[in-house]
């Protein structure tokens, strides 16, 4: 079996869980930014990871997941400063989902990660946002320990899906 492990980050908090995938993973592998990336093909399982991003994939990431082959089988991970479970990354998965018209999805895990200052600054500037940057504020410090533990259950789950 071989395995790709394939992600955008902005922060580093989805390359944090996209190494921790990694280096979870019992097969053989790669990991590499889904800009690097040449080929899927051989690949038995895809992981991909993002960025929740107006509760949605990144506009860049988007071609990626359309242009894999018809029957690849994908496994999706993404880091959110939302909370876990919450509407905004549940949108987001739907989002990715609906993208891979033609895999086979096998699963999906995210987790927060820390919100970019830059960001939070730009929430709290508009009122309908502010409450939302109170609640990416919380976020600081994921992805942690607890987050990269789920990460590599959630990846030895997708293996064994894959097989």
């Amino acid at each position: 079996m071989k395995a790709l492990v394939t992600y955008f980050t902005q922060t580093g908090n989805t390359e944090k869980v996209a190494r921790a995938i990694f280096n979870a993973v019992e097969v053989e592998k790669e990991i590499l930014p889904f800009d690097k990336v040449k080929n899927v093909h051989g690949y038995d399982i895809v992981f991909i990871g993002f960025p929740v991003i107006r509760n949605a994939v990144p506009i860049k990431v988007q071609p990626f997941i359309k242009g894999l082959p018809a029957g690849q089988k994908v496994a999706f991970f993404s880091t959110h400063g939302s909370l876990r479970g919450g509407l905004l990354s549940r949108q987001a998965f739907e989002d990715a989902i609906g993208l891979a018209t033609g895999k086979k999805v096998l699963g999906h895990f995210g987790c927060r990660g820390k919100v970019s200052p830059e960001v939070i600054d730009a929430l709290e500037k508009q009122p309908e946002t502010r409450a939302w940057a109170e609640i990416a504020l919380s976020a600081d410090g994921h992805p942690d320990a607890t987050d990269l533990k789920d990460a590599v259950e959630f990846a030895e789950a997708m293996i064994a899906k894959a097989r």
